[in-house]
């Protein structure tokens, strides 16, 4: 194993420019897409788009972003939920449609290349002061543990909605099989145990039978996306309603993307609001979610599932990462193969989601442990308390069509009293 940077990450099997072996690289970067595909396609299929789609646009975007950000970050980009209220609106609207989603979609990569453009020229330094570790790490917490109701919700009630045992022992199963396959497997086998589960759980949800092989049997061979192009069909004009509803979206997804940055930071052991800067990796999810809007696709964002694989697997690999995008993109044309993955059931899934989930909160928590952040200082008690409450209980504000929830609403109280808490409360000073 070869690496071009100056620094190489010693607790990774692969690094960052490190190039997987040939016999390894196809099921390396399978790993990656099967861990984000029931996110990626969970979006359209809520909203009403093609899930071949947005199969295509997670793909064609993370090449993009790759390409944008010089090929120094594994990250990996699908459907994004935040824009799920605002999608299904304007696709049920008749005046509306996919012209008005691919305009929203267009002005939130907008939005980040305009930022990305005021941090180039005024810098970054600004990050450490409003994101120290008090704040990035209950965050981070957030990333992983406000996933944790999905996962649990998926994995107890099946298609229809009703509490399902089998849901749950499948779940269960295929969670007990991947703790397995981690923990024990060595060589090769040890380096894809999320693969592993999810084909384990795939053979053990057949058996008790939850697999819908409808879905496979009427599939095509090959079977093109239903593009939505919007440069050639055209529009109904400007969507201002699209555009209003869904640009200020954008600044809850970046607080997210630097909750991601932050976490694959200390994964990589580097810096990449420095290199190749903060601004380069906004421009890169900018240009994602404008080449996305392009095809009919939902918007894009950085994916924690993904991130949850680096931990797992200790493998960085951008090459890895961009295997696994091209594939998305060549089996988005695969009828056969899309179905096999889309028949994927949500216990499975979910199985998954269990490790994957806990590991970003996990990470959190490292953070404020290698910061050796001080609890019994009222301050730190306080920033971090709030932060948790109000990002995993669902706090949601809203002013119109604006809203902010979750992760973002909590990083904002987070920021907000890091800078207004004095580093002492009164009685501390006695």
């Amino acid at each position: 194993m070869k690496t071009t940077q100056s620094f190489r990450n010693p607790d990774a099997v692969l690094d960052i420019q490190d190039k997987p072996k040939a016999s390894q690289w196809l099921l390396l970067s399978f790993q990656h897409l099967f861990t984000m595909f029931g996110a990626t396609v969970l979006v359209p299929i809520l909203v009403g788009i093609d899930p071949s789609v947005a199969l295509f646009s997670s793909g064609i975007g993370t090449m993009v972003y790759i390409i944008a950000t010089g090929a120094k970050i594994p990250a990996y980009l699908g459907s994004s939920f935040a824009f799920i209220p605002a999608m299904t609106l304007l696709l049920k609207d008749p005046d509306a449609g996919y012209a008005a989603v691919a305009q929203g979609a267009i002005t939130t990569g907008l939005v980040y290349i305009i930022v990305a453009m005021i941090i180039k020229r005024h810098g970054a330094d600004w990050i450490e002061k409003l994101l120290p570790p008090i704040v990035v790490g209950p965050v981070i917490m957030v990333i992983g543990l406000g996933l944790a109701a999905n996962a649990a919700n998926n994995a107890m009630f099946d298609i229809n909605g009703d509490y399902s045992p089998k849901y749950i022992i499948v779940a269960l199963i295929t969670l007990g099989l991947t703790i397995i396959f981690n923990m024990f497997l060595k060589g090769f086998l040890g380096l894809i145990p999320i693969l592993l589960g999810i084909v384990s759980g795939y053979f053990v949800a057949l058996g008790f039978g939850i697999v819908d092989l409808s879905i496979i049997k009427n599939a095509a061979w090959i079977q093109a996306p239903d593009f939505h192009f919007i440069l050639l069909e055209g529009s109904k004009g400007i969507q201002w309603s699209a555009i209003l509803m869904m640009a200020p979206i954008a600044f809850v997804t970046m607080t997210e993307h630097m909750g991601h940055i932050t976490v694959l930071n200390r994964l990589t052991k580097r810096d990449f609001f420095q290199n190749p800067g903060l601004h380069r990796t906004l421009l890169g999810d900018g240009l994602a979610q404008i080449t996305a809007g392009l095809v009919g696709g939902p918007p894009v964002t950085s994916y924690g599932e993904n991130i949850g694989v680096l931990a797992i697997t200790r493998i960085h690999s951008v090459f890895v990462i961009g295997g696994a995008a091209v594939l998305a993109m060549i089996l988005s044309f695969v009828g056969k193969v899309s179905a096999v993955i889309h028949s994927i059931p949500s216990p499975v899934i979910s199985g998954i989601s269990f490790i994957l989930f806990g590991v970003i909160a996990s990470s959190g928590l490292k953070i404020l442990i290698e910061q050796k952040i001080d609890f019994d200082k009222k301050r730190n008690l306080i920033i971090a308390s709030v932060i948790l409450v109000v990002g995993i209980g669902g706090l949601i504000f809203k002013v119109g069509t604006f809203e902010l929830q979750g992760m973002a609403l909590a990083t904002l109280f987070g920021i907000i009293l890091n800078l207004i808490l004095p580093e002492e409360a009164a009685s501390e000073k006695e």
